[in-house]
């Protein structure tokens, strides 16, 4: 069975990750722009940054047989930064590179009007491009962040069938699903306080239809393997073959297609 792994930080991993998850079925990922675990002092540091995964995360992914494509964002934990409106002037032209398929993470930490200033810009670039949107949920107050990015899409008037609301756990998973035409990214990772069962669980409560399962793995606690362990668990569940494959698939695909720059080969 082929699976996409719609977030996943490459570049803090090991190509024995790479192998193991090629391994696994994995046949693209897309690795949305990470906090370094620093806040950068310079836009310089950030083009960087992007320059390695646009290219050198690229072409090391293919090595194994997987497609990689890129989000390119302003990460809210940096979102308040007083460089932030250099960096997003830096960040426009590799929003157009070809394998650069939406703008993420961008979102809201704190919670403070530099960060929804931020969001707000960066929400407006993703309309002009019609590319999708990846919105990292803050752990704080994760409900309240969650309806106030959902506020601030209304006001902007955004496309928000685009738009994937990641890090969601079962409340923001159906605050996403019944009052917004959000995607709900399920995050399945020892951080993000959902396990393998809670995210089937979240499956079987609300079908299939606009979720995307995804391991956010990256230099901490988190596991490359998180969508190939979600299908097979949703097999053990009795799932059928079709199911699983739609979701971890056919939604993927669906929702990173819209870009227009999301193409994986047949068998």
């Amino acid at each position: 069975m082929r699976l996409i792994e719609p977030h996943i930080h490459t570049s803090s991993r090991t190509t024995g990750d790479l192998y193991r998850m090629a391994a696994s079925g994995i046949v693209a990922c897309v690795e949305p722009s990470l906090w370094s675990g620093i806040y950068r002092r310079s836009p310089e540091s950030f083009e960087d940054y992007w320059e390695q995964v646009v290219t050198h995360e690229t072409k090391r992914a293919a090595e194994y047989g997987i497609s990689h494509f890129a989000m390119v964002g302003l990460n809210p934990r940096e979102a308040g930064s007083p460089i932030a409106l250099d960096v997003l002037k830096a960040m426009e032209p590799f929003l157009d590179r070809p394998t650069v398929i939406g703008v993420g993470e961008v979102g809201l930490d704190m919670a403070t009007p530099e960060e929804e200033d931020a969001l707000r810009r960066q929400l407006r670039m993703a309309e002009e491009r019609r590319l999708p949107v990846l919105v990292h949920c803050t752990s704080r107050n994760r409900e309240k962040c969650v309806e106030r990015v959902i506020s601030i899409m209304e006001d902007e008037q955004v496309t928000q069938e685009r738009i994937v609301i990641d890090h969601s756990d079962s409340r923001c998973a159906a605050l996403t699903l019944e009052k917004t035409g959000c995607w709900a990214g399920l995050t399945v990772n020892g951080r993000s306080g959902l396990s393998a069962p809670e995210a089937v669980d979240i499956i079987d409560r609300y079908g299939m239809e606009r979720i995307l399962v995804n391991g956010s793995a990256d230099w901490g606690s988190s596991d490359p393997l998180a969508v190939p362990k979600v299908a097979m668990l949703m097999r053990q569940r009795g799932f059928s073959k079709e199911a699983v494959a739609s979701l971890a698939f056919g939604n993927p695909a669906s929702f990173l297609g819209s870009s227009g720059r999301f193409y994986i080969g047949e068998d």
